[in-house]
């Protein structure tokens, strides 16, 4: 080397070392961030030790130490041990490189097996580091790496790279040149695509293995001598491309394993380990949302960790290029940065989902690689705070992506909704198990506005005197800031959505009853309207230990279709499995040309294998498969129901309310009512006809009615001092006059049936219990206006639930059925002289419509514990509630439990401000 050179290229170094420059280039750089070298920019890029400020200050010529360069090189490998999968899938592998290192006296001879881009060059890179960790070999060693594959068209030249070549030996070889095997002495020499070497190579190679000594092409005379020891790979199986007598000198043979053959987990630390690579190339930290993530776990990789490496690089450059030519304040990979054959990767996720869930079981929606820290859960906002804790997405943000992705394809809004219904729970689970352990209040202060943590405070100590429980802080963090974003779209306007509403009223009612008296204190602090599927969300937090949530969703039904066809069967159970996130239903198809028996023998076969202890659901098409549930039932000695002409949703239906964990009969029950449902559709009968009255419910006005004996005299004037106080809203005022009283009666109940009848406005008592009655004399002192405007407000707030609930809806008309519990329990309430919240009669109308829409699905009622003796200390009380429902009963043909009484019965004896048990006149 030139004295005066001012530094030295990697093109060099790479000659000097025998390796690859690619590598060089990058140990390079690395020592170039880490400032321990300095680079001259030119071609090619010329690099130079660091010098210190007092040598700058003496000298500005460079020293050039190549060696020095060269020891640093060998300080950045890595130790054999430290390879990812060392404790796994390549822990034998390890053990044999070791032995190979290792075996006295001069190491074993070994090739390594394994397909394109699994590692072999590296691997045999840190087998020479182990051999001089260990002493084996000297601390400069050369390692000497050879790919036969870039000379494999010309045999002659290949094999004078490896052993040399004296002058004239042919065309072109106008000086004797040193081969590898020389370069290599007292070290390794690596050959790659080994099998690329012609017969004549391999014979000369085996001849060098068996007595250290070779020829140059062209001598045939002297002969030389080298200490070598041999690695060669090979993507290839090496009886087909290797000589025998070569693969038998090759004592130590190691297989590397595919990534397929990979664990998840050291795919994962694969991937986390290349981008942190490139996050210390471009000097940044690099972002990566969890689909992305998934997608880099699961997607077909044919070239192995080769091409993991070159995908990860690709995604970076493109995710960096968006950094630098927008206003991006982060590097953030996204599923649109990725090459479109990994992005299908998500599509495998239904396969291990499992295994994907505990891999991420204590990260988020983001995490953070940089290659001077650990990987960080994030949470990337447009304007970000670097005091906010990294706490990731609201769970229901998550569930409206699901809900808009599903939109894009199409689907209709009955089958997403059920498709939703599935993975609730679960997210809101983990949402919460990710939550880090703030301890004290003025950590939570940080991160959360001053009103919201005291509306939380609020909220928690209402629940808690309410449901007899304590609440952890864990809790307390989750629900503040739930409450912080969720106030905050409220105000924007934005819609919320909560698919599983109905079944957390169903299951945790109290919590329910509860969190509507929660959504009274949000509305009063911070002046909103809390909709219904937000009070569903709150629910959520206030269930006993709600992080073992869905720990009672276990399926007690497995579901198989079996269809004539090739691939009905499991096409179906495709479709279904991959739209429900759920590895659940299993197809078995019946080619055309089997026998009914054959297949009965074998589907039977394989359910009572796969599904010994559950009951069966068996979908089928049609013919001799309807008839197998029997045949099975009498073989199995359990619980197996067929339905026949089934289509995809109902397959889709089926599998999610199995999922969920009901029964096989209440899941088929509601399967023959879809079918009953659909019959009526096809042969034209209308299943949802409104009669006269519901029309009519539909436009309900309010409506006032001021009575006197005469019509006249008081009543006008009452009339008129209304019409003024209300002239602004939506109301009709009507006087009467009560010289008939039973006709003035029918004729109220007449309007009743047309109009919402806020109130009658008379001199004389109405002691109808059904009628809204208010004194003469409270138009005079005001005090009417007070109970008006509070009916008015009441009526807001039914308005709005009806709006809300037509969307959870299938079986009855919302605006109906609120109208009718309403006056239901407005009656209760009268004639039992109970003094109830608006809030507690809301929930209660809730219970009552959802209970209906539950009834007419053919679903089971919930039981009531303690039964007998409830009936025993209330039985007036169940008495006249059950009079009041029978309305119910009669209009929708619906029969009503004793355990639902129970239950209604409770919620008004429990939330009056009266005794408990009050009996009726």
């Amino acid at each position: 080397m030139n004295d005066n050179q001012e530094g030295i290229s990697a093109a060099e170094i790479a000659e000097e070392l025998d390796s690859n420059r690619a590598n060089i280039s990058r140990y390079l750089n690395k020592l170039y961030r880490s400032d321990r070298l300095a680079k001259i920019q030119g071609r090619p890029v010329l690099y130079k030790l660091k010098e210190s400020n007092e040598e700058q200050k003496i000298n500005k010529k460079t020293s050039r130490k190549h060696y020095s360069l060269k020891d640093n090189v060998k300080e950045e490998n890595s130790k054999l041990d430290d390879i990812i999968g060392a404790k796994g899938s390549l822990k034998n592998q390890i053990q044999q490189a070791k032995a190979a290192i290792l075996y006295p006296p001069n190491g074993l001879h070994t090739l390594l097996l394994g397909e394109t881009g699994v590692g072999k060059s590296m691997f045999a890179n840190l087998m020479h580091g182990f051999a001089v960790d260990s002493k084996m070999l000297d601390q400069n060693a050369p390692f000497v790496q050879f790919n036969c594959a870039d000379y494999s068209d010309n045999p002659q030249l290949l094999i004078s790279q490896i052993f040399g070549v004296k002058k004239g030996a042919y065309t072109g070889a106008n000086k004797d040149r040193d081969g590898l095997l020389k370069k290599a002495d007292q070290g390794v020499l690596f050959l790659d695509e080994v099998h690329r070497l012609p017969p004549q190579g391999q014979e000369m190679l085996f001849t060098f293995i068996d007595n250290g000594h070779f020829r140059p092409l062209g001598e045939s005379e002297k002969k030389l001598s080298a200490q070598v020891q041999i690695i060669a790979a090979t993507t290839e199986e090496p009886d087909s491309f290797l000589l025998n007598t070569f693969v038998r000198r090759i004592p130590m043979v190691i297989k590397l394993p595919s990534l397929k053959n990979r664990s998840l987990k050291e795919r994962f630390r694969l991937v986390e380990s290349f981008l942190k690579e490139e996050s210390k190339n471009i000097g940044k930290s690099i972002y990566v949302d969890r689909n992305s993530l998934v997608s880099f776990l699961l997607y077909d990789c044919p070239n192995n960790i080769g091409q993991l490496a070159s995908d990860i690089q690709l995604a970076s450059a493109k995710s960096f290029l968006n950094f630098k030519t927008s206003d991006n304040k982060y590097i953030l990979i996204s599923q649109e940065d990725i090459p479109d054959h990994v992005q299908k990767g998500i599509l495998n996720l239904h396969h291990k989902r499992s295994k994907v869930e505990n891999l991420f079981k204590d990260q988020n929606e983001i995490l953070e690689f940089s290659d001077s820290e650990q990987n960080k859960i994030v949470n990337i906002n447009s304007n970000p705070d670097p005091e906010e804790p990294k706490l990731g997405r609201l769970f229901y943000d998550v569930i409206e992506d699901k809900l808009n992705s599903l939109r894009q394809e199409n689907m209709d809004e009955a089958k997403i909704q059920k498709i939703l219904n599935i993975d609730i729970e679960s997210h809101f689970k983990k949402h919460l198990e990710s939550l880090p352990d703030i301890i004290n209040k003025s950590d939570i202060n940080k991160i959360v506005e001053k009103e919201i943590v005291e509306i939380t405070e609020d909220i928690l100590q209402l629940s808690g005197r309410k449901l007899q429980r304590k609440f952890d802080k864990k809790i307390f963090l989750a629900l503040a800031l739930h409450l912080q974003k969720s106030i905050e779209r409220i105000k924007a306007g934005e819609k919320i959505y909560h698919p599983e509403l109905n079944n957390i009223r169903i299951n945790h009612f109290q919590e329910f009853m509860t969190a509507i008296e929660a959504a009274s204190l949000i509305d009063k602090k911070f002046q909103i309207e809390t909709p219904l599927d937000e009070i569903g969300y709150i629910s959520m937090f206030l269930i006993k230990n709600p992080y073992q949530i869905n720990d009672k969703r276990k399926s007690k039904v497995a579901v198989y279709i079996l269809m004539h066809g090739n691939s009905t069967a499991t096409s179906m159970a495709d479709v279904a499995n991959k739209l429900l996130g759920e590895e659940f239903a299993i197809g078995i198809d019946m080619p055309l040309e089997m026998e009914a028996q054959k297949f009965f023998e074998h589907s039977s076969e394989k359910i009572k294998k796969e599904a010994p202890n559950r009951d069966i659901l068996l979908l089928v098409d049609m013919g001799s498969l309807t008839g197998f549930a029997d045949m099975m039932e009498l073989e199995n000695k359990r619980k197996i129901k067929i339905i026949d002409m089934v289509s995809t949703p109902i397959v889709i239906d089926v599998c999610r309310k199995a999922i969920l964990g009901q029964s096989i009969e209440e899941i088929y029950s509601s399967c023959l009512n879809y079918a009953v449902q659909k019959r009526k559709q096809s042969a034209g009968e209308s299943t949802n006809s409104k009669s006269e009255i519901e029309i009519k419910a539909d436009n309900f006005e309010n409506l006032i009615i001021t009575a006197c004996f005469t019509g006249e005299g008081a009543s006008s004037k009452l009339k008129e001092i209304i019409e003024e106080q209300f002239s602004r809203e939506n109301i009709k005022i009507i006087s009467l006059n009560i010289i008939d009283y039973d006709q003035f009666i029918k004729k109220i109940k007449r309007y009743q049936k047309q109009y919402n009848l806020l109130a009658v406005v008379s001199t004389v008592d109405i002691k109808k219990a059904d009628i809204p009655f208010i004194p003469a004399v409270e138009v005079l002192s005001g005090k009417a206006f007070e109970k008006l405007n509070t009916k008015l407000n009441d009526l807001d707030k039914y308005n709005k639930i009806k709006s809300s609930l037509s969307e959870h809806l299938d079986k009855v008309n919302s605006s109906k059925i609120v109208s009718e519990c309403k006056n239901i329990i407005n009656s209760i309430i009268k004639e039992a002289k109970l003094i109830i919240d608006s809030d507690v009669k809301i929930g209660i109308l809730l219970h009552m419509v959802f209970l209906i829409e539950k009834l007419l699905k053919g679903e089971n009622d919930n039981s009531f514990k303690g039964l007998e003796a409830y009936q025993v200390e209330n039985k007036s009380f169940m008495h006249k509630i059950a009079e009041k429902l029978f309305f119910l009963e009669r209009e929708y043909a619906v029969k009503i439990s004793d355990d639902e009484i129970a239950y209604i019965s409770k919620s008004f004896l429990e939330n009056s401000k009266l005794q408990k048990n009050i009996e009726l006149n």
